[in-house]
């Protein structure tokens, strides 16, 4: 099969003097302004020289390092080379570092030099890894380490002329590790998209549009940023880079670059509604026309703040993950009148609701949510464990969800984070909505702790909001006024800060494990 022309080479082409990436200076970050034909180039070059290394279509490339044009290049290269890309977070430490890129197998490892002296650090413990290329992206950088290779001397070296094309069927391919919630991360490998899917999508979020601008709110390592920037380029629309996410920061480039579409996890949405109300009401939002909602369950009252400081007619949230990409899309129409929901499917893609007893649950009734999606992942790499699945194509990550006569979905939680207490069956979604609503709480978590008579009790640890005092009688009657008795928590607690990844998932398991760690067993 003859590959396609390339994108980014196609808007070189067309457009070459119109800026692609835009870097702003936030954070110490270098400012600069990169135009398509720049970015194609550089873009070459490093292609050039990964394939002088002696990489060969297939590999896997681990990159590693904050949002900047480097990071961006080399996803790029990555995907001219038929290599796998392997995103790598920057907030591991050496040894979580050390596991992803030895398992993923990566022949080169590409990293910010903030990072490379942890990836250095490792290096004896990823046998298989020929080299290091590190890339400055601070005005202040640290040194290379040792035995690392420069990658602005690489560049430099080779020439911008597209290389030659692998076959398609390896055009694109990425591994993406999960976030680890449960235990070591899995690496999600990708070969192939539905086409006719992905347009759908852009379609329910009314993209493109001549003028898009991109935002990259959150950090590029994650499925849901990542994939959206990518989007971006391949319609030919820039990207405004925020090395790391800065809720001022992000209003400045958002009115000063008229920004029209971003990604965005809950947790970000809330350090924005949060600045002071003379701030917001000085922002200026009139560009924005698609702001993505995922990572995480956006709650109800943060969207009714969004709608009320922000704006309305643009947040839009999606469900999905990274094995299965985007599942529903709850339009800005449906916000506030759809609450709890994340939406309904789109295009190719469909859903079925199974309960335990392998029935197909009726409209209201939650069971194990299974999906058909030509977004699937090949599969997790050098692991036993997939997905659960009724058969080839319907495949399940383990979330519980109900269906309304609609068609709107509605997550109940994931399976394995449900509670069971006295045996019945307490989602702790359910309550961590009643929380986030209470005006004084920032962020919540419910799981259940080890309890001889019951088997789990209800536990709740909750995040005050900057300035807040959180009255625990108070809070206990706030919630005890809006969930059942057997819902409610027995035990609460008041927490400086909850443990999230970087996208915005809570850290559950970090929570559970504090209460879990002495018992034989986990029910």
């Amino acid at each position: 099969m003859s590959p396609a022309p390339d994108p980014l080479s196609l808007h070189a082409a067309s457009r070459g003097d119109a800026p692609a990436i835009v870097v702003d200076g936030s954070g110490g970050a270098r400012p600069s302004t990169t135009t398509f034909d720049a970015l194609n180039r550089r873009v070459n070059r490093l292609a050039h020289a990964l394939r002088s290394m002696g990489t060969t279509v297939g590999e896997r490339l681990v990159w590693c390092g904050p949002n900047s044009l480097d990071v961006l290049t080399t996803i790029h290269a990555a995907r001219k080379d038929g290599l796998v890309a392997v995103p790598l977070s920057y907030r591991f430490n050496p040894d979580e570092m050390a596991y992803v890129v030895d398992n993923s197998d990566a022949a080169v490892v590409v990293a910010d030099s903030e990072q490379a002296a942890a990836i250095a650090s490792v290096r004896d413990r990823c046998p298989k890894v020929r080299d290091i290329v590190v890339f400055d992206t601070l005005a202040d950088a640290p040194p290379t380490p040792a035995g690392c290779l420069r990658f602005d001397e690489l560049l430099a070296s080779q020439p911008d002329s597209d290389p030659e094309p692998p076959d398609a069927s390896e055009v694109g391919a990425q591994m993406l590790y999960t976030s680890g919630t449960t235990g070591k991360p899995k690496g999600a490998l990708r070969t192939t998209s539905d086409r006719s899917i992905v347009f759908a999508l852009l379609t329910e979020l009314g993209l493109p549009q001549p003028d898009d601008v991109h935002l990259t709110t959150g950090p590029l390592y994650h499925s849901g940023p990542l994939a959206f920037a990518s989007l971006s380029h391949t319609l030919g629309a820039p990207i405004v880079v925020l090395r790391r996410f800065d809720p001022r920061a992000w209003l400045r480039l958002v009115a000063g670059h008229r920004v029209t579409n971003t990604f965005s996890a809950p947790t970000q949405l809330k350090r924005i509604v949060d600045l002071p109300d003379d701030e917001l009401a000085a922002a200026d939002m009139s560009s924005m026309r698609c702001l993505i909602a995922n990572a995480a369950p956006v709650p109800y009252p943060l969207k009714q703040e969004v709608v009320a400081k922000l704006g309305d007619g643009f947040l839009f949230e999606v469900y999905g993950s990274t094995e299965l990409g985007i599942v529903t899309v709850l339009a800005p129409a449906d916000q506030l009148r759809k609450p709890g929901s994340c939406g309904r499917t789109y295009g190719g893609v469909a859903v079925r609701i199974v309960t335990d007893d392998g029935n197909e649950a009726a409209p209201g009734e939650p069971g194990e949510l299974f999906i058909s999606t030509g977004l699937a992942m090949d599969g997790y790499h050098r692991s036993e464990e997939q997905l659960t699945a009724l058969d080839p194509e319907w495949k399940s990550v383990g979330d519980v969800a109900y269906a309304d006569d609609e068609g709107y979905l509605y997550i109940c939680d994931r399976k394995k984070d449900m509670i069971i207490s006295g045996g019945v069956n307490i989602y702790p979604a359910e309550v961590e909505a009643v929380l986030h609503a209470h005006p004084a709480v920032l962020d919540a978590a419910v799981f259940g702790i080890p309890d001889d008579e019951w088997g789990d009790s209800v536990y709740a640890i909750v995040q005050p909001r900057a300035g807040a005092d959180v009255d625990l009688d108070e809070l206990r009657a706030f919630v005890d006024a809006r969930v059942a008795g057997y819902k409610r928590p027995r035990t609460y607690e008041i927490r400086a800060e909850l443990p999230r990844t970087e996208a915005g998932k809570l850290l559950k398991r970090v929570l559970r494990d504090e209460f879990w760690r002495d018992r034989t067993t986990r029910v």
